[in-house]
């Protein structure tokens, strides 16, 4: 079942946060939606601009419907991640979309506003919430490249403006993470001054949580070990740092990196031990179990899962 963003923030709000994982093919969708189930917890489906362009935005938007009535049980909002102008207007439009990020941080604060109020009063008038970013993530995300040096956190009071001014119903705020995979150069925190600092002067906001991937050790480890050559200093948000975020009020956390990590590892490990395969499907099926596994284990960390049934209980 499709929902509205805002329902599942509404339950979720400094309880525990809510997965939102970006896909791209039909392998991931099915273990998504397993994971989920697994671990009954509602979640949120992102589709980026890159997904959306992979094959085609049709491609994926039936991939999701079709797993919609596989899993009725589901409870589920779609979202588009890291939007441009263009590309919010088009989801608005094709009525599929529970919200919409526009994400115009890389601007000067006044034109990051008037980005997204133009937005947030197209996406209003159709009952569409909207995500906008305030401050930058260092790190890669889709065409969009912040070296370090140019990541700054988010303002707390910068924030109460942007947030009257833009209209926006979720903030995309920079506290700490990175996005990309080859994210720090040993273990960061997050600043959760300033995400308490935010919570206290934008009361009610959920936050989102972007580059939140753990980029766990032990998968770089395997990659390499299977002929992959992953930077193994890259670390990322430690995952015992979740549910105390989530009680100060993130409720959205993206997670991307991290299921690209079990991809690669997967079929690196299958081709090696199986050199002389060469159908697809057996590491698609190893795959989907995996991500499945690897979904119910963020879910539980994330504090979303055994939530399924709240959430329906305020449809």
């Amino acid at each position: 079942m499709i929902v509205t963003t805002a329902q599942l923030y509404q339950v979720a709000y400094r309880k525990f946060a809510v997965g939102a994982y970006n896909i791209n093919n039909l392998e991931q969708s099915m273990g998504l939606f397993r994971g989920c189930i697994q671990s009954q917890a509602p979640f949120i489906i992102q589709l980026s601009k890159g997904a959306r362009n992979y094959t085609d935005k049709r491609m994926l938007e039936a991939i999701i419907r079709t797993a919609e009535t596989i899993f009725p049980e589901a409870i589920f909002a779609v979202h588009l991640d890291h939007g441009n102008e263009a590309t919010c207007y088009d989801c608005v439009d094709s009525g599929f979309y529970s919200s919409v990020m526009i994400d115009a941080s890389h601007e000067s604060f006044e034109e990051n506003i008037a980005i997204t109020r133009r937005v947030v009063d197209r996406a209003h008038a159709k009952g569409i919430s909207v995500e906008a970013e305030l401050g930058m993530l260092g790190g890669v995300e889709e065409d969009i490249k912040v070296d370090e040096g140019h990541a700054c956190l988010t303002n707390p009071d910068e924030a109460v403006e942007f947030v009257q001014r833009s209209g926006c119903d979720s903030l995309a705020a920079a506290i700490g993470t990175s996005h990309g995979a080859y994210k720090f150069k040993g273990q960061q925190s997050l600043r959760f001054d300033v995400i308490e600092a935010i919570s206290e002067k934008v009361p009610g906001m959920p936050i989102v949580m972007h580059g939140s991937s753990s980029v766990p050790i032990e998968e770089v480890q395997r990659i390499n070990a299977a002929g992959g050559k992953l930077d193994p200093s890259a670390r990322g948000v430690a995952e015992n740092e979740y549910i105390p975020a989530a009680k100060l009020g993130v409720t959205k956390v993206n997670i991307d990196t991290d299921g690209r990590l079990v991809w690669t590892r997967v079929h690196r490990e299958f081709f090696r031990d199986k050199p002389a395969e060469f159908d697809f499907r057996p590491p698609g099926k190893n795959f989907m179990q995996a991500y499945a596994d690897f979904i119910a284990h963020k879910n539980e960390k994330l504090g979303s899962a055994g939530q399924l049934e709240t959430v329906r209980a305020t449809l």
